[in-house]
């Protein structure tokens, strides 16, 4: 077909490899994009009306059950929430080994989200079942990743899917420290693995589509560390400000085609994830990452979103060396039970965390018996949901010479590539009823 008399219709229902139900629709007529949408199909689920009501103890409980994947980040975001509201500092130690929990959930989900879900586009196949049968070192490899990143998980707060020893201000049952020696010796062991996977993604990098759209890169920043478990909100437009102030950096609004909300600041859609926080904190990442971004040909600033995946593969060098080095601290100090000490208040908390998508929000209004009377969790993919439909809307009119079956697929890539967690992200806060 030609570039100025391509009529082409894409509809994807639903879109594979990712998590949630997701169409993508495309129309060109004479070759014109007439539309292009990304369709958010899925029920909302209602988590602020689940946390109504409930007394803090039990909130984290309930909001780390919005998301099997990022369990633990649902977690501290929820406990950071409750606990600035109810004015209580986590001790150093509580911080530590949050940290160090916070990292085996990012491995666990990068690793699944580049061998299992991305992987097969670079190798030609629909799935990581093909995979396993060409390449099964991969596939074993991949296993062995997740499975430990969810061991270091469980070993820290009991288990790695709802965790169960973390509250506010501390944690009720303390690791075992021979069971995290035991596992540190296994992260150390991973690295050649981790080696592994940097050389994999190296060798299939001819096979990532070239895309260039500049946008908003927003994310936690730190000036210590790569930021994961807190920080300001750094947007690459709009500047720094603190949590509290997160209302600025989200900007929700409601799309007819979506049941999840869109987002924006200062542009009319903004980039939240592995690749925005390479982009914002890329000085503050560990040696090895570093190592691993100039083999990987990543470079800051990074305008490719199909690039997502390489900075998730980053992120992994990062967050391994960072967990090794923090259980060393944890060991050299030891664990103690700590007494956990909170007095019901009213007040407002807002907690921010790192979750593998992106910056993810917890904002609670506790009355003085310490029950939720409002809450607020913002999502990552739903703050990606506008950027990902003009990255589309910038991708198809450029690949109008390719046929609608390559069209369809590096539409579903580009998709892909943000590892949308579409379950999560489709809530509202207010239902409006129109006669």
């Amino acid at each position: 077909m030609s570039r100025n008399a391509a009529n082409v219709t894409v509809n994807v229902h639903h879109i594979t490899r990712v998590e949630g139900h997701g169409n993508i629709r495309i129309n060109i007529k004479d070759g014109r994009l007439e539309e292009c949408k990304l369709e958010i199909v899925e029920s909302p689920r209602f988590f602020e009306a689940m946390l109504k009501g409930r007394p803090y103890h039990e909130a984290h409980h309930i909001s780390c059950r919005i998301c099997g994947i990022c369990s633990v980040g649902h977690t501290c975001a929820s406990l950071q929430a409750s606990e600035a509201a109810l004015e209580v500092t986590p001790t150093e130690q509580t911080t530590r080994l949050r940290k160090i929990c916070l990292h085996g959930e990012t491995l666990q989900s990068h690793v699944l989200h580049a061998y299992y879900l991305a992987a097969p586009d670079f190798f030609g196949v629909g799935s990581v079942l093909p995979l396993a049968a060409s390449h099964l070192p991969v596939v074993q490899r991949a296993l062995r990743l997740k499975k430990l990143a969810n061991d270091l998980c469980a070993v820290v707060a009991g288990r790695h899917v709802h965790p169960v020893s973390m509250a506010v201000g501390g944690f009720t049952n303390v690791p075992d420290l021979r069971r995290l020696k035991e596992t540190q010796q296994r992260l150390i062991a991973a690295r050649e693995d981790f080696r592994e996977t940097v050389e994999l993604f190296k060798s299939v990098r001819d096979q990532i589509p070239a895309f260039d759209r500049p946008t908003e890169y927003i994310s936690l920043t730190r000036d210590d560390e790569y930021a994961f478990l807190n920080g300001d909100i750094l947007s690459s437009d709009a500047g720094r400000v603190p949590v509290s102030e997160y209302l600025k950096m989200t900007n929700e609004h409601i799309v007819p085609h979506s049941s999840a909300k869109h987002a924006r600041v200062k542009r009319d859609s903004f980039m939240v994830g592995a690749l925005a926080r390479f982009n914002n904190n890329h000085a503050q990442l560990r040696p090895e990452a570093k190592q691993a971004a100039a083999e990987l040909g990543l470079q800051a600033p990074c305008h490719n979103a199909y690039m997502i995946t390489v900075a998730q593969v980053v992120e992994c060098l990062h967050c391994l060396e960072d967990a090794i080095e923090l259980i060393d601290e944890v060991l050299r100090r030891g664990v103690r039970r700590e007494p956990i000490e909170v007095t019901p208040r009213a007040g407002r908390g807002i907690g921010a965390t790192e979750v593998p998508r992106g910056a993810l929000y917890h904002d609670y209004t506790f009355n003085a018996q310490g029950l939720i009377e409002q809450a607020n969790c913002i999502i990552p993919t739903g703050q990606n949901l506008a950027n990902i439909e003009l990255d589309m809307r910038t991708l198809v009119p450029q690949v109008l010479d390719k046929s609608p079956e390559e069209i369809t697929l590096l539409s579903e890539m580009l998709v892909r590539a943000y590892d949308p967690c579409i379950s999560c992200s489709a809530h509202f806060l207010k239902v409006e009823f129109v006669e």
